[in-house]
């Protein structure tokens, strides 16, 4: 009896995981394909400029590196930028470049942010 009720407990865990697999598969956002226009702004010491890129890329860190943009290094969780427009974030004056999208600060690393036709994107130099 008590084997019985831990296979079926087992049972329920196995449906349970697959259904939320399946929901997460089905909701999940996905990339938009095909031409699009982005608009990126950019932010740092006194330049506050406004590039608008037209491109197929799916993920704004292809589409920055198209125009040349941006540079950074790959480690564990993708693109870190450094480099934006020429400008280094500097480690000893503690500065980052922050991707935001209707400013707010965006989840994903640029890497992992899937653009759409029309959207707004800010990188912004900002100190910790």
């Amino acid at each position: 009896m008590k084997n019985k009720k831990v296979l079926i407990a087992l049972i329920a865990l196995v449906v349970l995981a697959a259904a939320l697999v399946t929901v997460f598969l089905l909701t999940r956002p996905q990339a938009e394909t095909g031409a699009k226009a982005v608009t990126v702004q950019i932010k740092y010491d006194n330049v506050d400029k406004e590039v608008v890129i037209h491109t197929d890329a799916e993920t704004l860190s292809e589409a920055l590196k198209e125009k040349d943009l941006i540079e950074g290094t790959v480690g564990e969780w993708g693109l870190y930028i450094t480099t934006v427009d020429g400008r280094a974030a500097s480690d000893d004056a503690h500065e980052f470049w922050g991707i935001y999208k209707n400013g707010e600060m965006t989840p994903t690393g640029a890497d992992s942010t899937l653009i759409a036709d029309g959207e707004h994107y800010e990188l912004i130099l900002g100190t910790w």
